[in-house]
Order: C-alpha cells, then sequence, then structure tokens
C-alpha cells in the first residue's frame, strides 16, 4: 500500500460517548494463527512457516520495509480517528504504544502473558503487541496490506474501549473490529491518505482467510472471531460502506 497526505473523512461517532473500559483483568482482542503453528498465516495449499523460497514475487520481504509499513499503518489510524472524533466533538487520545515481541511472555497484559502467533490490543496498558516473527512471515507470504488490516483490527479495539463498546460474545466484538478496520483503510483510500496497489484487495481477503476460527470452534466460545467468511464479510463490508455499516451511528 502507499501512504499519502490527503483530506480526512467525516465522522460517523457523533452522539456516542467516549468513555474508557475501566476492566480487572485482561480482555485481549487479537489476530491470532487459530492453530497455535508457526509464525505466518497460511495461504491456501501452502505451508504454515515462509522460507526464503516462498516470499511473494512483489519484493515484499525487507524487514526496514515491515517496520516503515507498521509505523505507516499506526500513523494513518490515529490520523483517521483523531479525525473521526474531532468531527463529533469528542477529544481523542491515541492508543499509548505498539510492542512488537518475540517471546512467549516477553510481553504480559495485566498480569497475562501474551502468546505466540498473535497480535493483541491490551486494555489494561493502552496498547497493542505483535509477535514480530509471525508478523514480518505474515507480510511475506500475504503481502504488505496485511500489516495494514492487523494494525488497523487491534486499533480498531482500543477505539472500542474508548467508545465504552462491551459486547456480549467476543465473536461480536472481533467481527465489529474487523469491520471497523475495513472502514479505516476504505475510508484512507477514498480520502487519499492511503494508495491501493495491485493486489492489494486480494491481500486483505488472503489475509482475513488465513485468521479465521477452525470449522469447530463454536461461535459462542470465550476468544472466538468469527469464520474466515464472517471475517471476510464483515471487513469488506465496512470497507465499502464505512463506519455506519459496523453499528456505529
Amino acid at each position: 500500500m502507499t501512504t499519502r497526505v490527503g483530506r480526512r473523512p467525516r465522522s460517523a461517532l457523533a452522539g456516542l460517548l467516549v468513555a474508557l473500559v475501566a476492566g480487572a483483568g485482561c480482555v485481549v482482542g487479537g489476530v491470532s494463527d487459530p492453530e497455535g503453528q508457526e509464525p505466518a498465516p497460511q495461504r491456501p495449499g501452502t505451508p504454515a512457516s515462509p522460507g526464503a523460497g516462498q516470499d511473494r514475487a512483489d519484493g515484499t520481504t525487507s524487514v526496514a520495509e515491515f517496520r516503515q509499513d507498521v509505523a505507516d499503518a499506526q500513523s494513518i489510524a490515529e490520523q483517521y480517528w483523531a479525525a473521526q472524533f474531532r468531527a463529533s466533538g469528542q477529544r481523542f487520545r491515541p492508543i499509548s504504544r505498539v510492542i512488537p515481541y518475540q517471546r512467549a511472555g516477553e510481553v504480559s497484559c495485566g498480569g497475562q502473558p501474551l502468546p505466540r502467533n498473535n497480535a493483541v490490543y491490551c486494555p489494561a496498558g493502552d496498547f497493542i503487541a505483535y509477535d514480530v516473527r509471525w508478523s514480518v512471515g505474515a507480510f511475506r507470504q500475504v503481502g504488505d496490506a496485511f500489516v495494514f488490516y492487523l494494525l488497523g483490527h487491534e486499533y480498531a479495539h482500543g477505539i472500542q474501549a474508548r467508545l465504552g463498546i462491551r459486547h456480549s460474545y467476543t465473536i461480536q466484538q472481533e467481527l465489529q473490529a474487523d469491520c471497523m478496520a475495513g472502514a479505516y483503510l476504505g475510508d484512507s483510500v477514498r480520502s487519499k491518505a492511503l494508495g491501493l496497489d495491485d493486489g492489494d484487495l486480494e491481500e486483505f481477503r488472503e489475509g482475513l482467510l488465513a485468521v479465521g476460527d477452525a470449522p469447530d470452534q463454536p461461535w459462542f466460545a470465550e476468544g472466538s472471531h468469527g469464520t474466515a467468511e464472517q471475517r471476510t464479510e464483515s471487513f469488506f463490508r465496512g470497507y465499502e460502506r464505512s463506519l455506519a455499516a459496523c453499528g456505529l451511528t
């Protein structure tokens, strides 16, 4: 994806009370590998752990490029949500930090060690953390658009916290975050803050297919995120129709 400076999209948050969720534990929302396998989300028919010979032909391989994409995705998410809050007369507070980690337990959220092969928003510390090896593997195997989705999904959990949104089931929280990530990306493309490169939409689809729940995962179970089809539908509903499609009206 190509970052650009453009006009900011109008807000769909008017009328919602901004309230930081105060929770005793750590309810983390993430984009995890449902099978707990090695680093990269799996594209259909490919091994789960990409090697040097499995990198994409578009040259999406450099760790420096990955770091720049993470920084760009964070910056554009902050600009986007700041504009949404400002247009609705609310004060916006950016998420405090984005933390890469390499080992299980290296970072904790409210006393709960974070596992490998995951990315989460931690409300207890108001930060996003991600397994850098898993994320770089995804970046190389799926493409750079996945990085913008990944940050967008986790940032959406931070926005849910700021708005006091707490659904009854995990799957509702996660699918709304997918929709909000789609809205952030779709609106940023329409405002020309982001430019789509060839293949970016397909990369979104591939990434979403890779992080869906296993077919036997009960929808009502704690930690359920939704099937690949549900996550894809939610993301593109937000991408095409903006935040109003995500229940933020």
